[in-house]
């Protein structure tokens, strides 16, 4: 009889959890076994559960699906990771393979899609979604400049929380409502605000903004009026 791969969902949204389970059902290879709305119930069940793969939103209330996939790896190092996005951001996709997941889909992405990355993800190999590659490709092979640099000297130097920190305020959001993003107080918020200026050379929120999008980690349209 051939193996039956678990799976745990990982989303904030029932309504996507109701439709991923719905797709998963079409194949008997999987079974879900368990879902949660946050990062820290999704943390437990991977502990209790040990399931073969989670699916994993990057984008949950309490903390960022790629933090999540680092405490999954250590709670349940035998788990595979399948991130599920609303984003195709080149920061996004490298920052995911780099906590450990093995592989990156696009929610828009078609039902038969998915099931392969789950089914590629399971057998321990790497998937990404075609329907990125193409962008990604693009991104890496342009010449120097904004977009194709991902990090410099300056934002290797920031603590992956700076990093995150440094995302959330260059997308806009003011220190309460990026304290609230990501689970902290606003005072810290602020002190990461400041060593991040410090270390990168940068005095206003402006120059800020610009330093992120030279290194393309954030998309430009969001500041065009």
């Amino acid at each position: 009889m051939a193996s039956i791969y678990r799976i745990l969902i990982v989303d904030d949204h029932p309504l996507y959890r109701e439709g991923l389970k719905a797709i998963i059902a079409r194949d008997a290879k999987f079974a879900v076994v368990g879902e949660s709305g946050s990062a820290r119930q999704g943390r437990i069940k991977a502990r209790q559960l040990q399931p073969d793969v989670d699916i994993v939103d990057i984008s949950l209330p309490d903390r960022s699906g790629i933090e999540l996939t680092r405490e999954i790896l250590i709670v349940s190092p035998r788990t595979r990771v399948l991130i599920a996005s609303m984003h195709a951001r080149i920061d996004y996709i490298v920052e995911s393979f780099k906590a450990g997941a093995t592989g990156y889909v696009v929610k828009e992405s078609a039902a038969d899609r998915l099931l392969k990355g789950l089914a590629v993800v399971a057998q321990g190999e790497y998937f990404l979604d075609s329907s990125i590659s193409c962008q990604v490709v693009e991104k890496l092979m342009q010449g120097p400049g904004r977009s194709a640099k991902i990090t410099d000297q300056g934002y290797d130097a920031l603590t992956p929380r700076e990093q995150e920190v440094m995302r959330v305020l260059a997308e806009g959001y003011a220190t309460k409502a990026a304290a609230d993003k990501l689970c902290i107080s606003p005072k810290t918020v602020d002190n990461h605000r400041a060593n991040i200026m410090r270390k990168l050379g940068i005095h206003s929120s402006l120059e800020l903004v610009r330093y992120a999008a030279r290194l393309g980690l954030i998309d430009l349209d969001r500041w065009k009026t």
